[in-house]
């Protein structure tokens, strides 16, 4: 396979992701800070929620099987790649099976990249068995964190064997600074909470809002951003425990207003049950917000070096409860100066272009391997 590098021109990447919108990570960081570094091509699953700038060209599926493949083809029949990089497991098998199906495998498979961007027990049962085939068939996996790697049983990380990497997460601060450097002072009229990810049973909102309901005052504010399953559950649970004029679900929101509403927020909490390596985390942190995690392997990574986040137990709601009190109490200047530590941290780190350096080992270990480009003819 002949690099952009040693071609003079920018490494040729596919990238099959399942969702072009707002919160896309693989959008928002594979591929937005790399226009112009690499040339980009996106295939989707499902039909694009927004239009990507137009160095990256697009192929968009329609949410069914035959609409993805559909697109799959009209990208490889289009040109060159030099990496086909999947990032979920329903996509990443749907290629393997479409390139034995073209009798395409052969050629295409020493360009094959696929991240796991979990770990194993964040996965239904029907992406964890669909990865047996993935993780079987791709000539690198890269893990976002040795946590997500260690998560895996030992059949699943036998079929790696030693094709695997771990190349952390990263977020781009850049753009967290950008936004809130052109934005107003946050107004902090009351102390709020704030919830960032998806409404599911794995991310646990319901002991977020049992927490605070037991550690905040009758002023106090909790904030959920996100949208999910649990959504009609947490409003349920507000009015039982008469707290819902001071909860607010936002729903799915431009992710710059998510690092405003972060920068306004006094406390972040996090009770999920797991995680690959926490995007949301770092960019709460980098956006001054003091933060509470639940005691689980990728925090734990994410906070090695550090102790200016406090973990608690998974589910146990008097532990946030009384982190919630004991940041409410603060004084202010306290809580600043914890979200400075965090701030410190979290852009020291993993900052983008470390993660960034890490998949450039990858895709030249890919190349030293020799294939072809992968032209369909």
């Amino acid at each position: 396979m002949t690099t952009g590098a040693a071609a003079g021109r920018p490494i040729r990447v596919l990238h099959l992701i399942l969702m072009l919108g707002e919160t896309n990570s693989q959008y928002n960081e594979h591929c937005l800070p790399m226009l112009g570094a690499r040339e980009l091509t996106l295939v989707t699953f499902h039909a694009p929620r927004l239009t990507p700038p137009p160095q990256i060209a697009l192929f968009a599926g329609d949410g069914t099987v035959r609409g993805f493949l559909r697109a799959l083809r009209a990208a490889l029949d289009a040109g060159r790649y030099d990496v086909i990089h999947g990032h979920a497991p329903e996509s990443a098998a749907m290629l393997v099976f479409a390139l034995v199906l073209w009798g395409r495998i052969r050629r295409l498979r020493p360009s094959l990249a696929y991240t796991v961007h979990d770990s194993f027990y964040d996965y239904s049962l029907r992406n964890q068995a669909l990865m047996l085939v993935t993780l079987g068939a791709f000539r690198r996996v890269v893990f976002c964190s040795r946590a997500a790697y260690d998560s895996f049983p030992r059949l699943w990380r036998w079929l790696v064997r030693d094709r695997w990497r771990v190349v952390q997460n990263g977020a781009d601060f850049d753009r967290v600074g950008r936004v809130l450097a052109a934005s107003p002072p946050p107004d902090r009229d009351a102390f709020t909470v704030i919830s960032v990810g998806r409404l599911e049973k794995v991310k646990d909102p319901l002991t977020v809002l049992d927490a605070f309901a037991s550690g905040a005052g009758p002023e106090d504010r909790l904030v959920f951003v996100g949208a999910g399953a649990q959504a009609a559950a947490l409003e349920a649970r507000s009015r039982a425990l008469g707290v819902q004029d001071g909860v607010e679900l936002t729903g799915l929101i431009a992710r710059d207003e998510v690092f405003r509403r972060c920068a306004a927020a006094d406390l972040f909490v996090s009770t999920s049950h797991g995680e690959g390596l926490p995007v949301a985390v770092m960019e709460v942190m980098a956006a001054g917000c003091p933060a509470v995690l639940s005691d689980i392997p990728p925090h734990r990574e994410l906070l090695e070096g550090t102790d200016v986040v406090p973990l608690v137990p998974i589910g146990d709601v008097e532990g946030f409860a009384r982190e919630i009190r004991r940041f409410r109490d603060m004084p202010a200047e306290g809580r600043l100066e914890v979200a400075r530590r965090g701030r410190e941290h979290v852009t020291t780190r993993f900052p983008l272009s470390a993660m960034h350096a890490g998949y450039d080992e990858v895709y030249a270990e890919l190349a030293r391997l020799d294939a072809p480009s992968t032209r369909v003819p």
